[in-house]
């Protein structure tokens, strides 16, 4: 009796062991099946990763646009539309030696970009950017191109307050100045919003006479005649084959065609 309790003893214990030992095969099974399935637990954490690159891809696209959009209105100096046409360009100095192009800048928000607004407040200088550049497919016309660098609309007088002269000269009563359309009246002023430009062109020599005055070799701009000092004049130096005979100056416009035309249609001492 006792052998066989014996015997039975040590095939419990052998069982038992056997089982112990199957539980930790199946532990170990376990763990590995546990690591190959992390691969696509993972794959879920990836995503976000694959969300960021689009959205970088996305804002990549956007800002392509926005600047490409500011580029078409703002780029330097917007026309409000108008082509430039631009073949060569004059910076030159005012008569206190400061550059043509200067002028406030800055976002235009919060600004007031309203017409009645521009009517009460007259351009300052400071918030002007002029250039002047001979038009294309023209021997003779030039283009003015004043700039609102500023925050808010301001007005303009209809025209710039054109002379033209010898550069070196002591006196310039002997100025030439150009005619300009007849007729005028309307709104208070020409309004200019921000990041736009009011646009006049002038024809030197609108007949193509080759009986012309040749000692001319600057033009003299004054953006608001009806508002700034004389101080705030700027000179633009011209080239020097350049002939004035009868010169024509147009309205401010905000396209260069527009300002051709009105050009044509001056007839009357400014």
């Amino acid at each position: 009796m006792r052998t066989n309790r014996n015997r039975k003893r040590t095939a419990a214990l052998g069982a038992a062991v056997t089982a112990v030992l199957a539980l930790a095969l199946t532990a170990c099974g376990g763990d590995d099946g546990g690591t190959k399935s992390a691969g696509p637990a993972d794959s879920p954490a990836s995503a976000p990763a694959s969300a960021d690159a689009t959205t970088a891809a996305d804002t990549a696209k956007d800002k392509d646009a926005a600047t490409t959009d500011g580029s078409a209105t703002t780029g330097g100096a917007s026309t409000a539309g108008g082509s430039t046409d631009a073949v060569s360009s004059s910076t030159g100095t005012s008569k206190g030696g400061a550059a043509k192009t200067g002028g406030s800048t800055g976002s235009t928000a919060g600004g007031d970009t309203s017409d009645s607004y521009a009517y009460k407040h007259p351009c300052k200088s400071g918030d002007l950017s002029v250039r002047v550049y001979a038009r294309e497919g023209s021997s003779t016309q030039h283009v003015i191109e004043v700039n609102n660098t500023g925050t808010n609309s301001c007005g303009l007088s209809y025209f710039p307050r054109v002379s033209l002269g010898a550069a070196n000269a002591a006196d310039h009563s002997g100025d030439i100045r150009p005619l300009i359309p007849g007729g005028l009246g309307g709104a208070p002023a020409y309004p200019v919003k921000p990041k736009t430009a009011a646009i006049a062109v002038i024809d030197l020599n609108p007949s193509g006479s080759a009986n012309a005055l040749t000692w001319i070799n600057e033009l003299n701009v004054l953006a608001d005649g009806d508002h700034m000092p004389n101080a705030d004049q700027l000179n633009f130096a011209l080239g020097p084959n350049v002939k004035v005979r009868d010169p024509k100056l147009g309205l401010y416009e905000n396209s260069v065609a527009d300002a051709v035309s009105s050009m044509k249609q001056a007839d009357t001492k400014s």
